[in-house]
Formats: C-alpha cells, sequence, structure tokens
C-alpha cells in the first residue's frame, strides 16, 4: 500500500509540473528573464504551491509521523550559513541557465528529450562532485 500510495503521490506530482509548464525550460526561462520579455504565468503555480505547502508542513509538525506511522525528520529551520547561501546561488544560476531544476527535470526524462538527460547527467556528476569534494574538505578540517 505504501508504493502505491507514493506512486500515485509522485504521479499527481509529475501531473501537476507538465500541466504548470514546469518542465518547459522556455517557459521557466521566460518567468526568470524579469527584464526581457518576462512572463509571470508561473507565479500562480507558486501562488497556489504555498498554502498548500504551509498547511502541509504545519500539519505534519503536529502528527511527527506519515500516515504509515513512519516518523518524519525535518530539517531545522534557523540554519543560515554560508554553504547554503552558496549553494542557493548555484541553484539559482542553474535553473535560470537550464531552465529546469531537479523535480521538472526528471519529469522531463520522460519526454526523451536528450538534452533533459544531459541535464540530469550533469545534475547527478554534480552532485556526487559536491558530495566527495564536502567529504574531503570537512574532514580534513576536523583533523
Amino acid at each position: 500500500m505504501k508504493n502505491i500510495l507514493t506512486f500515485i503521490s509522485g504521479l499527481i506530482f509529475g501531473l501537476g509540473l507538465i500541466i504548470s509548464g514546469m518542465t518547459n525550460p522556455a517557459k521557466v526561462i521566460g518567468f526568470l528573464d524579469i527584464f526581457g520579455s518576462w512572463d509571470p504565468s508561473l507565479i500562480f503555480v507558486m501562488l497556489g504551491a504555498i498554502p498548500v505547502a504551509y498547511f502541509g508542513f504545519r500539519y505534519i509538525e503536529t502528527k511527527q509521523v506519515t500516515v504509515f506511522n513512519d516518523p518524519i525528520h525535518l530539517p531545522g529551520k534557523t540554519h543560515i550559513n554560508k554553504e547554503l547561501v552558496i549553494g542557493s546561488l548555484l541553484f539559482g544560476v542553474g535553473w535560470a541557465l537550464a531552465g529546469f531544476c531537479p523535480g521538472p527535470a526528471i519529469v522531463a526524462l520522460g519526454f526523451g528529450n536528450y538534452q533533459v538527460l544531459i541535464f540530469v547527467i550533469a545534475m547527478l556528476m554534480g552532485m556526487l562532485l559536491h558530495d566527495q569534494s564536502y567529504k574531503k574538505f570537512f574532514t580534513s578540517k576536523a583533523n
């Protein structure tokens, strides 16, 4: 049952990304191009997502468990540090250049576009490179 519910949730999320245009890099880049030919339509997607996320998080914070009674581990809310700021900037620049962020890119793989495949491979390589360099840097600093 857990796998079925997870699949249905992912399917609804993916369909929402497709319907909203988040899997279309031209639409995303148009939204981010505020000084050019700006396309504000994705604001409605975000305005719809904010209350869902807000009330969803409020609900799970009170429950502390999933519907299957698995514990929920939420990250801390107040830890803004240099790594978070740099990572956020890199994410934003990558999103603006490619027109994809991880979720929509994975959904867009289903369209069979080789450019999306290149993006996802580069994203995974970047994650791997970050994990390896981050571990080496912070492990060597601790010693």
